[in-house]
């Protein structure tokens, strides 16, 4: 098998790796998940993390002396080093994959292909600070490197935590992957694939559907494009189809624990409360570290713990309220769901509905302007009382920010995603 088809499989098999957001299931009224995250995950951040991208400037006291591990020799076994690292790669041999392609790269630094190979052993072997720096260098020297946007791709929005930047620059990666002329089709589907994840992650169902439909179209057995396809059909509202994609994914052990967890999620809309508790206790005890039992409260304690976040809330805040009643509800209607085009997301934490306050009432509504938490989807959001607590207050004051006229994005940017 070439290079670039075992390293298409790789991605393939490893996309099950992807860790989930600290809120899992979790979203504001514009699908998106509420999380925060001090690591970006750009290439801004590559030297470090939390560290801004700048280089410390104090100096190790003088007898500090750094432990060093060099690494072995390239044995390149007669081949050119980074024929060597390749052939070492695809025999899932890391480290020796990494001495020859630091070779190669040291013999020609101006190779992106180099760069894109140490890289690559570096991201199989975790060291993933490393991997992102040699991918931003390939990139730099060849933008359109097809292996270098493919690696670097899957690292972001698969191998790293996600996060809103993380996955954004997967995104990037991949779209730019497939948009090149010069990408070899038996790139396509592996690209495609974690363009779906991490447009899925973003809340950019419709996207992910499309990438999804590009890796089916050629590899209709494909367990993570099912997955991928059934989670962007479930999150764009289309219940019926979303259930017999996860319908379909329950005999998949990978995926059995998420298929159950939706299946649950789709049957609780439906009102069938007994079937759908069945689902959420067999994704418990397959995967109990995804799925905790949410600290659910009785409808009375919930409402009680909105009214005292509202009790706590400054007197601008207050006075931007009055009118404005706040209902809690167990979850968000189909009717408020589809009433924006793409359709919300079913697992939103609140929605804030009307106009913001600079805009005028239509009269079409009463009240005008209103805002519900959702008691179910705020409670599967956290793992803790306290952070339930927590997050109810984040997520009033999202809805608050929408009243006053801000955008999803205004709030991301002042970390109210």
């Amino acid at each position: 098998m070439s290079r670039r088809g075992l390293l298409a499989v790789c991605l393939l098999l490893a996309s099950c790796k992807r860790s989930p957001p600290a809120a899992a299931d979790a979203g504001t009224d514009a699908g998106a998940q509420v999380s925060v995250s001090a690591d970006a995950g750009s290439l801004a951040h590559a030297t470090g993390p939390g560290d801004g991208g700048l280089r410390a400037s104090v100096s190790p006291p003088e007898d500090a002396v750094a432990e060093v591990h060099p690494l072995a020799v390239c044995d390149s076994r007669g081949e050119a080093p980074l024929d060597a690292a390749r052939s070492y790669y695809d025999g899932a041999r890391f480290d020796a994959a990494l001495s020859c392609a630091a070779q190669a790269a040291a013999l020609d630094p101006d190779s992106a292909a180099a760069h894109a190979e140490r890289g690559a052993a570096l991201a199989a072997l975790d060291r993933e600070p490393e991997a992102q720096l040699a991918f931003a260098r390939a990139l730099a020297i060849d933008p359109g490197d097809p292996d270098a946007l493919l690696a670097a791709a899957h690292l972001y929005a698969v191998q790293l935590p996600s996060s809103r930047e993380r996955d954004e620059l997967g995104a990037l990666y991949a779209e730019r992957g497939l948009s090149q002329p010069s990408t070899p089709p038996e790139l396509v589907p592996a690209l495609a694939l974690v363009a779906a994840m991490a447009f899925n992650d973003l809340g950019q169902s419709e996207q992910a559907l499309e990438r999804s439909a590009i890796v089916l179209a050629r590899e209709p057995g494909n367990a993570e494009a099912k997955y991928e396809k059934a989670l962007a059909l479930f999150e764009l509202c289309r219940f019926r189809e979303a259930k017999a994609a996860f319908t379909s994914l329950l005999p998949d052990k990978g995926r059995a624990a998420h298929a159950h967890q939706h299946l649950g999620l789709l049957l609780e809309r439906e009102g069938r409360w007994k079937q759908a508790e069945e689902h959420f206790a067999q994704a418990r005890a397959l995967e109990p570290e995804d799925f905790p039992p949410p600290p659910l409260p009785s409808p009375e304690e919930f409402k009680a713990q909105v009214t005292r976040a509202l009790a706590d809330l400054p007197e601008d805040m207050h006075r931007d309220l009055s009118g404005v009643p706040v209902a809690t509800e167990e979850l968000p209607s189909e009717d408020d769901l589809l009433a924006n085009q793409p359709p919300l997301s079913p697992t939103i934490l609140g929605l804030f509905r009307g106009p913001s306050l600079h805009e005028p009432c239509d009269g079409t509504e009463t009240p005008c302007r209103s805002v519900a938490l959702y008691r179910r989807n705020l409670a599967r959001a956290v793992r803790t009382p306290e952070e339930l607590r927590e997050q109810i207050r984040v997520t009033l004051l999202h809805e608050i920010g929408h009243l006053r006229g801000e955008d999803d994005e205004e709030l991301a940017a002042r970390g109210l995603e």
